[in-house]
């Protein structure tokens, strides 16, 4: 009786959409672990780890040789970090909250800022680590210098979006048949490790081996990456128009399959399985 009107404006609906994708974006953050500190530092370690790895797997195969001229170390950590904003975009908007969530009884939350949160929480944590894991490297171990930085920052955000895409694709599909598409997505991530081809340069494959890596876009997105990142590389197998056609189409099927499966979404879907 008492409360007051307000007058809903574009601008207004527009701007309170944007409190609450940051608020729920935050929520995204944290649910990792309480503590957003502790949680930066775990994914930090995560990050380290699988650098170490890969250097270490390097230098026992013998893989050396085989990098591009420039900071070797650079050239692992160039794959590992687009990998992981890769992946990651791609498991936290699978991981999102759906239509039968809980969090969708709040009258302004929906599928699509869950969507919106979870990817912009996965890229601020994928762009911090990387740039802490980078200023330590440079400023403890060696300097090193980046041929196209910006060039490289737009090809992680590229990493980022056709994880984000291809991750609605399967987030769409999951209140379907949750084992399947689970296992798919799992699946597909797993691959990743190989598939994305970070512990190869494009220019020097086989055509025969170049064709079972040409048909990921995070394939293409790293030997773009590593062109702007070295001087002495010029990639010449791969384009970003590919990438970002593919992030085009599966953004536009994830959206329309979103949409249709809340309009069918029930919270007994899964009383029988």
């Amino acid at each position: 009786m008492f409360r007051p009107v307000v007058r809903k404006t574009p601008a207004r609906s527009a701007l309170a959409m944007l409190e609450l994708i940051f608020h729920a974006t935050v929520r995204s953050i944290r649910r990792t672990h309480g503590n957003a500190v502790i949680g930066l530092l775990l994914n930090i370690m995560q990050t380290v780890m699988l650098v170490v790895v890969f250097y270490i797997m390097f230098d026992l195969l013998g893989l050396r040789g085989n990098a591009v001229r420039g900071d070797f170390l650079l050239y692992v950590m160039s794959g590992i970090f687009m990998f992981m904003t890769h992946t990651k975009a791609l498991g936290a908007v699978v991981g999102s909250d759906g239509p039968t969530s809980a969090m969708m009884k709040h009258s302004p939350m929906n599928p699509i800022i869950a969507i919106a949160a979870a990817a912009l929480g996965c890229l601020y944590t994928q762009i911090l680590s990387a740039g802490v894991v980078l200023f330590i490297y440079h400023a403890a171990f060696t300097p090193i210098t980046l041929f196209d930085p910006v060039g490289t920052f737009a090809m992680l955000l590229l990493a980022w979006g056709t994880g984000v895409a291809i991750g609605m694709v399967f987030k769409a599909a999951l209140p379907w048949q949750p084992e399947f598409f689970g296992i798919v997505s799992t699946l597909y991530q797993r691959a990743n490790m190989i598939a994305s081809g970070k512990m190869f340069l494009a220019n020097a494959m086989p055509t025969y081996i170049l064709a079972y890596f040409d048909w990921n876009p995070l394939f293409h997105v790293i030997d773009q990456a590593r062109g702007f990142i070295f001087l002495n590389y010029n990639p010449h197998y791969s384009s970003i128009r590919y990438p970002v056609t593919i992030m085009i189409i599966c953004v536009v099927i994830g959206l329309m399959g979103e949409f249709f499966t809340r309009k069918h979404a029930s919270s007994s879907w899964g009383a029988k399985r």
